[in-house]
């Protein structure tokens, strides 16, 4: 076989598959082993795992993690960390130190790879995401609540994001995560994922709402409601009984003149209809927490704002 007609094989394969290709898959294609074992030594391929190939120039950014499947098997799927970011419920920084697999049937073990065995892992949780085979959102998310991976554990404000940026990217529902919580009673992370659900207030969906957050738990303070339909606004914190608006301004806020007019327009609007609108920004809740707290405690008290 010559090399014009190794590389298209090669090609449709690796399209495919985040430019990974397995030995198995190339044989099966008509590409006899010695031709295999000479393009290896050429450095048209470059080994990941046994039996499995990079066979792009460049790494896609997800050829470890197919890989990492294509290693273990069919029976095998993204999970946990690796999952979460594959879904972009995490950030990339969260991307494990070991691509993070779970295996429905057999257990394998294989360098660079951490390997779950779950107890029960039903069919209907594992389905494929750009083409990489993965455990569902609410499945990712029950994991990632449990804590078991091949990094650190997620702290509380990590997962809270987790869950509040699958369900603001409509992956999954919060009545999801509760049945799937429901379906695994006995997880470790069943309880987590229902408790964090029922709170309601933690599904925020900004760094800057969830410190926010965090602080007023802290404190005592009575629970807002979050993300609310107000009017015609849907506002980040809203406290019924005091008529009181809290608005976050994260670090990135007011990006242009426009989105700082359609700001205030908003403030006014419902200052016209009667209720308080405070506005806290990253800086004052980093560095000034004390301070907010002091200018909330006073307005949910009736006092100036």
């Amino acid at each position: 076989m010559t090399f014009k007609q190794f590389h298209p094989i090669v090609r449709r394969l690796a399209a495919r598959q985040h430019g990974v290709v397995t030995r198995a898959q190339l044989v099966a294609a008509g590409v006899p082993t010695h031709v295999i074992v000479r393009r290896l030594r050429a450095g048209a391929l470059e080994v990941l795992h046994r039996g499995v190939y990079l066979a792009s120039a460049v790494r896609p950014p997800f050829a470890n993690e197919m890989a990492a499947c294509l290693a273990c098997g069919d029976q095998a799927a993204l999970s946990h960390r690796s999952a979460g970011v594959l879904w972009r419920i995490l950030d990339d920084q969260a991307r494990p130190p070991l691509v993070e697999v779970a295996l429905r049937r057999g257990f394998r073990r294989r360098p660079g790879i951490h390997t779950h065995q779950p107890a029960r892992l039903r069919t209907r949780e594992v389905t494929r995401h750009l083409r990489i085979p993965v455990t569902t959102p609410a499945r990712t998310l029950l994991d990632l609540a449990a804590g078991f991976g091949a990094g650190r554990r997620l702290s509380s404000a990590e997962l809270e994001r987790a869950v509040a940026e699958a369900i603001a990217l409509k992956l999954t529902t919060p009545a999801g995560l509760v049945r799937i919580a429901e379906q695994h009673k006995g997880n470790l992370g069943a309880g987590i994922l229902s408790g964090l659900v029922a709170a309601g207030p933690a599904l925020t969906r900004s760094p800057a709402e969830t410190l926010f957050l965090d602080l007023v738990r802290r404190a005592g303070v009575e629970a807002p409601k979050v993300n609310y339909r107000l009017r015609s606004y849907e506002v980040d914190f809203f406290w019924p009984r005091a008529g009181l608006v809290v608005e976050i301004d994260g670090r990135a806020f007011h990006s242009s003149p426009r989105a700082f007019e359609a700001d205030r327009r908003r403030d006014a609007d419902l200052a016209a209809a009667g209720f308080r609108v405070i506005r806290v920004t990253w800086r004052q809740l980093t560095e000034e927490p004390e301070g907010v707290l002091f200018r909330l405690g006073r307005a949910l008290g009736g006092g100036e704002t």
